[in-house]
């Protein structure tokens, strides 16, 4: 048995030292094929640290999203950090009517909020904003959500901007 706190990056696809990759979807850096609301591979409290950038909103947000954050919650050991982000949905309304916008600027909005559909998996599902991932989370028993800047773990679209403009809500949740 490893010492090394297990820190589970699901929806990555870039290898980083110290991280362990769940993925819908194989590929040359994923340890673990599996999907966001089964996380059977992983026992109860097994994981430290769950990060996962812009995964959350392509899952329906009837069963399958609160599905997902309690199989984040159970497989987090106590006091882990459930670290999210997604895109900002008050902020992609906000901007997609901004006057300055272009066409294209405001084409590319429309395509964080419904997804990219570039394969099966690329369709947003939920639009989520602090309020409502907040009443996700603690629905799904975390004690804490604390909106950050950026986590600054991976060079991912947690750190997107249209027109100068942050587009993902970034939350830290404690279990």
């Amino acid at each position: 048995m490893s010492d090394v706190p297990l820190r589970l990056h699901i929806g990555g696809e870039t290898a980083k030292e110290g991280w362990t990759i769940l993925n819908v979807q194989p590929g040359p850096h994923v340890d673990t094929l599996g999907d966001c609301r089964d996380l059977s591979a992983y026992s109860d409290g097994a994981v430290n640290e769950i990060y996962a950038s812009h995964v959350f909103e392509h899952l329906g947000y009837l069963d399958d999203l609160p599905q997902a954050l309690k199989e984040c919650h159970r497989v987090l050991a106590a006091g882990g950090t459930l670290r999210i982000s997604v895109p900002d949905f008050e902020t992609l309304c906000r901007l997609f009517l901004h006057p300055q916008l272009d066409m294209k600027q405001r084409f590319a909005l429309m395509r964080i909020a419904f997804g990219g559909q570039t394969d099966p998996y690329d369709h947003h599902m939920v639009g989520l904003t602090l309020e409502f991932l907040d009443d996700y989370l603690k629905v799904a028993g975390f004690t804490s959500v604390e909106r950050v800047k950026t986590h600054d773990l991976f060079d991912d679209s947690s750190t997107l901007e249209i027109g100068g403009v942050p587009i993902s809500l970034n939350v830290v949740s404690t279990k």
